[in-house]
């Protein structure tokens, strides 16, 4: 495995216009940690999902999808239970509305006992987020239980704080994400709206001399439309999106940008390297609808910088 990713996924039905006037739901799947290795598996990483699948009418639409993906799923477990729904419509004004099905799901029960240190092991980069952390206490627990596996093994860990206050309390982040950093290589928040929370009254600049003294190794701070801050031992840098695209979605944006972000330095990729390729996989992924669908490929990538030097 290049990469292997630790979460949830769930079954996405999207619409136009406002939820409650919608006729017609497109069916589709997402959720933070599986988008992040679909991106890095179309660039060519090899990847793997650990998760736990409910055995209900969508099991087999989700699993088949993720294989046709090239996702190991060797360790997502097929149990009894649901997985969650997701509803997502944009309004007007470009606003993205959701309504989430959730709570008590397959996914939420996945705890330290469903990991296997030896396929941990086996990881260039194992990956994880902050939702991951927030949709469960056993699924915080195997977050952290994953990156200690992975530490000893001299895995690098990534992880995306991806703070969602409606699954846990603010209070209860900072704490989850000051536990995960001692262990984490690759870290990539979004400003401002988890640095402004989880690291009040500090820059962005701050934030990643910060963490960097954690132990940190990359910092990649996504700014949307602004691009992204990187951090690593050859020093700070601003870059700025190459490509002007027209956006339809910015659902996956930043998964996207993870996904290419890791593949890069799985692959030995500079950290500015890395973050040209992620700006450019979220710049072409914002084209169009779902967190999946519209996931360039990486022909479309290489298309997209041309005449490149990057080592995809």
């Amino acid at each position: 495995m290049d990469i292997i990713s630790i979460g949830e996924c769930m079954v996405e039905m999207f619409c136009d216009g406002r939820i409650k006037d919608a006729s017609l739901f497109t069916k589709a799947y997402g959720g933070d940690t599986l988008n992040t290795i679909v991106a890095a598996s179309r660039l060519g990483s090899r990847t793997g999902f650990i998760t736990k699948v409910g055995i209900d009418p969508f099991s087999d639409f989700l699993t088949s999808s993720w294989r046709s993906e090239g996702i190991d799923l060797s360790h997502s477990q097929l149990v009894p239970g649901f997985n969650s729904i997701y509803f997502i419509s944009l309004t007007q004004n470009g606003a993205r509305e959701f309504t989430y099905y959730r709570p008590g799901s397959a996914a939420s029960t996945l705890s330290p006992d469903d990991l296997d240190a030896d396929y941990i092991g086996s990881a260039k980069v194992v990956h994880t987020s902050g939702i991951t952390q927030a949709i469960s206490r056993t699924a915080r627990d195997a977050a952290l239980a994953a990156f200690k596996m992975a530490r000893s093994a001299g895995v690098l860990t990534s992880f995306d704080p991806n703070l969602r206050l409606k699954l846990t309390s603010l209070e209860q982040a900072k704490k989850d994400l000051m536990e995960i950093l001692e262990y984490t290589d690759i870290f990539l928040p979004s400003s401002p709206d988890e640095t402004g929370p989880l690291f009040p009254g500090m820059t962005e600049g701050e934030i990643a001399e910060f963490v960097m003294g954690m132990g940190v190794r990359f910092v990649a701070i996504k700014q949307g439309e602004r691009g992204c801050l990187i951090a690593s031992s050859d020093g700070v840098m601003q870059l700025r999106p190459e490509l002007d695209v027209t956006v339809v979605d910015t659902t996956g944006a930043g998964d996207a940008f993870n996904g290419a972000f890791i593949h890069g330095i799985a692959h030995g990729l500079s950290a500015r390297e890395a973050a040209r390729l992620g700006l450019t996989m979220a710049s072409l992924k914002i084209r169009g609808r779902g967190a999946i669908l519209s996931l360039p490929t990486k022909e479309e990538l290489v298309a997209a910088l041309p005449n490149d030097t990057i080592r995809l």
